[in-house]
């Protein structure tokens, strides 16, 4: 039965380059993942990083290399032999993963795999999965299917419908930029698939330091005191278990940040030299001071 399903919904509809990009991509991660875990342990043997000399090599090269083969390949592969078209897909998602799960470090130009910002690596994976497997359903960002698939209508009323299908899905759109714009993520990615949820988000109250929240906030109004208030009672519980979740296949991300570290090791101002004054004893004392 699962055949059947496999060869009417995937195959049959076109997906399968789809679905070997959508596998690629999840097997490539999790492998990966499972590497780095043990170059990190010191595991030894082929568990190691890639160097050339003393330069470390980082795997998004190769998911960059991939990405552009396989993209190329596709563009000049004819659709007709459905194998080789398949077996690029499939190189397309192993260098998506490859590029994703550093994607932190092409964020921020630095190597921040283990440390706090490292997680942003695994949410961009975790998104992509997401969108793709929606994609793999059949489902269409913004209702944009309503846009090819009218038709056995005269031609006035076709011309009608799809406007009308145009202006929802510029409806859609704003309501998911307000959605996004509200640091709700998920609902707004999510909810350009399935539209309710696009909605909900753009009514409901913007997260406490989003976009939304600092344009029309006011500190310590009561609509700041109710999202902060939100936030801690509800959304933090939530992202604890996401990235719990997420360390649990990712491993942990707990190495002190780069980013902060830097400040701790900028030069200080050296010492007056002995015959200059000294811009503390210079200054004029305030009232008080001995």
């Amino acid at each position: 039965m699962m055949g059947d399903w496999f060869t009417d919904h995937i195959v049959g509809t076109g997906r399968l380059p789809l679905f070997c990009l959508f596998i690629g991509m999840i097997v490539t991660f999790l492998v990966t993942r499972v590497i780095v875990r043990l170059i990190r342990a010191n595991m030894g043997g082929m568990f190691r990083n890639v160097k050339l000399g003393d330069l470390h090599v980082h795997h998004v090269v190769f998911g960059v290399v991939l990405m552009m083969t396989s993209g190329v390949a596709a563009f000049i592969i004819d659709d007709r032999f459905s194998v080789f078209y398949t077996v690029a897909a499939t190189l397309f998602g192993v260098g998506t993963a490859l590029v994703l799960d550093e994607f932190a470090l092409i964020l921020h130009l630095r190597d921040v795999y283990w440390s706090e910002e490292g997680r942003a690596s695994v949410d961009a994976m975790f998104v992509a999965v997401a969108v793709t497997g929606l994609l793999l359903l059949g489902l269409r960002p913004l209702g944009w299917e309503g846009v090819h698939d009218i038709g056995g209508l005269d031609p006035a009323t076709v011309s009608v419908a799809r406007w009308i299908a145009v202006v929802l899905i510029v409806v859609n759109l704003v309501l998911a930029v307000v959605t996004l714009s509200k640091g709700k993520i998920w609902t707004g990615l999510v909810g350009l698939f399935v539209f309710p949820l696009l909605f909900v988000g753009a009514i409901r109250l913007a997260r406490p330091g989003s976009p939304w929240a600092h344009w029309f906030f006011t500190p310590g109004s009561r609509k700041a005191v109710r999202a902060l208030h939100r936030e801690e009672r509800h959304r933090r519980p939530v992202v604890r278990a996401k990235i719990a979740f997420q360390e649990f296949i990712s491993g942990r991300h707990d190495l002190p940040s780069p980013l902060r570290r830097r400040d701790h090791h900028a030069p200080r101002k050296p010492p007056a030299a002995q015959g200059e004054p000294d811009d503390r004893s210079s200054a004029p004392r305030r009232r008080g001071q001995g």
